[in-house]
Parts: structure tokens; C-alpha cells; sequence
């Protein structure tokens, strides 16, 4: 176990390392400053005008993996980054829905599956980017499909069909090859990580 000053310079580090996405101050129009305030551990925007502080928090990434049998669904993105290489369904969650109703709607906008949520099953850090992805297993209902604007295809792929080379994120390629060592060993355990 890290001592306490140790775990407190990596935090701050980590933290520091991280873009400075804010400018000017929501609330005035003030430009702001990235500083550690006195009441806090970390930098935050601190605008140079009426002092508020504003606070970054990571974003949540919410999605699937849709399965028909022995078979995954992906989807080809037609959106950048990484158009034209494959991917589950997911996306950014949206204010006002639960993780679970962001899975679903994603799923729906990106390939017009219709799923039966089967629980929780990767949840992955991804710090540099500040951002953490959920993949939930998801029970295919049938194999009609209607991919929306942001999906070029979208179709069933069996274990040695996925495309690993075209694989778009790797957060979707690590929940991939958990679903299938857990399909072989029949096990459906949580899987939580960090993309470095």
C-alpha cells in the first residue's frame, strides 16, 4: 500500500497531465486560470473574474455486447474517430437516463437490435482521455437490424470471423476477448480494468 503523500502525487500528477479543456467561465465569460483552490487537492478551472470554480469530471461511455447464440453484433462506424472500423454499439450517456436506458438507446441509434439486458460486464478506466466505459451483456431478441446514420453495417460475427485488425477501440477489444474466454468457461464475471 502507497503511502498517503505518494497516492496524493499521482493523483495530482495524473490530473495535471490531462488537456485544459475550460477557457472562460459559464457563469461570467471570464477567462479562467488551472489552479489548485485552498479547500481542494487537485486543479480545477478557476475563473479570474467571479471565482468560481469549475469541475471536470469524467464522461461515461455506455454500451453493449449484443450476442445471437454463438454470435456478437458489430458495428462498422461511419463517424469519425475511427470511421470505417468496427465496434459494439455505445456512446456517450446522455443527463436524465440511468446507465442501463443509455446501453439500450445506443444500441438501438447504432444498429437497431432489439436486447434483453443481461447485467453489468465490463466496466474499463480509461484516464487519459478521462472517460469510463460499461459494456453490458445483451440477449440478441431476434436478428432483424436497422443500423442509424453513425453505422455504415452492422451485422453477427462468430468468434473467428471479428475482425481484430479493424477493431475500432480498445476497450471494445478487451470486452471482446472476455465475453469469449467467458462463453468457453461459461463464467459471466465483471471484468474491471484500466486502458493505459
Amino acid at each position: 500500500m502507497q503511502p498517503a503523500g505518494q497516492n496524493r502525487a499521482s493523483t495530482l500528477e495524473a490530473t495535471m497531465s490531462l488537456p485544459q479543456r475550460i477557457k472562460h467561465c459559464r457563469h461570467c465569460g471570464s477567462a479562467v486560470a488551472y489552479r489548485i483552490p485552498d479547500d481542494d487537492n487537485r486543479e480545477r478551472a478557476v475563473c479570474l473574474g467571479c471565482a468560481t470554480v469549475h469541475y471536470e469530471n469524467p464522461l461515461n461511455v455506455v454500451g453493449t455486447v449484443p450476442f445471437w447464440g454463438y454470435q456478437v453484433l458489430l458495428c462498422k462506424r461511419a463517424i469519425e474517430p475511427r470511421r470505417g472500423y468496427w465496434t459494439l454499439p455505445a456512446g456517450f450517456m446522455e443527463l436524465g437516463e440511468t446507465v442501463e436506458a443509455g446501453a439500450v438507446r445506443e444500441t438501438v441509434e447504432e444498429a437497431g437490435a432489439k436486447i434483453e439486458l443481461q447485467g453489468l460486464f465490463t466496466m474499463l478506466s480509461v484516464v487519459r482521455v478521462g472517460q469510463v466505459h460499461l459494456f453490458y451483456r445483451a440477449r440478441m431478441l431476434d436478428t432483424s437490424l436497422d443500423p442509424g446514420p453513425e453505422t455504415l453495417e452492422a451485422r453477427l460475427f462468430s468468434e473467428h470471423e471479428v475482425p481484430w485488425d479493424e477493431i475500432a477501440f480498445r476497450t471494445v477489444r478487451e470486452t471482446l476477448r472476455h465475453f469469449y474466454a467467458c462463453r468457453r468457461s461459461g463464467d459471466y464475471a465483471l471484468h474491471c480494468g484500466e486502458i493505459n
